[in-house]
């Protein structure tokens, strides 16, 4: 555990599985925690830090191993705990607490939006078959039991970034899912080192990434979450095009959203955001121009 001496306690520990950074002050305990299990090392955390707090780096290899995911590191002396890192992660990874309570600033104060995480299960579909489903979900976020009589099916939603893998293994209609990003993933193989499998290693969705009889890297772009581990991982910048195009999200009226999108999206998507945005306020301004005769009809 490393300690800072200023008047305001600092603290961070980390073990296997979680890494903890706290501020302690007189009346107040801020707890930012990364679960490691979850976490992919995306960078898309990184990204979107209006403090430089967090760090992603390439966790070296040795020679004919596979590649190990990219490694993130907080810093408790420039952390705010603002919660924008845990509003943007896709996996669920990050947890803030204020007071030993679950917390996200931003959010509540409708500075920055929470991600839509849309997974509609269709309990009437599901049938004793549905119980010998092994990994239906690549991140093990699903759940197959009996109860009553019934086949149940149970998702942590808040952890899932909406790969799809699971409609393809239950019964055609039992689970609808919409990704949370979407967007477009592209390997230049000629540019890829001499038998470099790096990205398909750290993939956190084997169903992405895979390797050909001879040896180049092909994408399946229906399971792609479009998270970036793949971008952080490879060792040339330029044999891997990753731009993100949507990102699925609550309303919010903030313009920190659009500049942390402007730094994790491409322009496009920045700009479908933008004319959302004035096209709503345009509608609005309408709307309250018109008389109350009008208005009784719905828009």
């Amino acid at each position: 555990m490393v300690e800072s001496k200023t008047p305001v306690k600092l603290l961070k520990k980390e073990d296997n599985d979680m890494q903890v950074i706290q501020m302690v002050l007189h009346t107040k305990n801020y707890e930012l925690s990364l679960n490691k299990n979850k976490c992919t090392g995306c960078g898309l955390c990184v990204e979107v830090c209006p403090k430089e707090a967090i760090q992603v780096t390439r966790t070296p290899k040795k020679a004919n191993e596979k590649a190990q995911k990219p490694t993130v590191s907080f810093d408790e002396n420039k952390c705010h705990y603002c919660g924008i890192c845990q509003a943007i992660c896709p996996f669920g990874a990050l947890t803030l607490k204020i007071n030993d309570k679950n917390a996200s600033p931003v959010t509540d104060k409708d500075s920055f939006p929470q991600l839509l995480r849309e997974i509609v299960i269709a309990q009437t579909k599901l049938d004793a078959k549905c119980l010998k489903i092994k990994d239906a979900c690549p991140l093990d976020l699903i759940e197959v039991k009996k109860a009553g009589g019934k086949v149940v099916v149970e998702v942590d939603k808040d952890s899932c970034p909406g790969c799809r893998v699971c409609e393809a293994k239950f019964p055609d209609g039992a689970i609808h899912v919409n990704k949370v990003i979407c967007g477009s993933l592209r390997i230049f193989n000629e540019k890829c080192p001499k038998g470099c499998h790096d990205c398909v290693d750290v993939c956190p969705i084997p169903e992405v990434l895979i390797v050909s009889k001879d040896g180049k890297v092909q994408v399946n772009e229906t399971h792609c979450v479009y998270c970036g581990a793949c971008k952080v991982a490879c060792p040339e910048q330029d044999a891997l095009e990753l731009e993100r195009l949507t990102i699925r999200h609550t309303e919010v009226k903030s313009g920190t959203w659009i500049k942390a999108l402007e730094k994790v999206a491409s322009t496009a998507a920045v700009t479908k955001e933008l004319r959302k945005k004035t096209g709503k306020k345009l509608k609005e301004s309408v709307i309250n121009r018109m008389p109350p005769e009008v208005l009784e009809y719905e828009y």
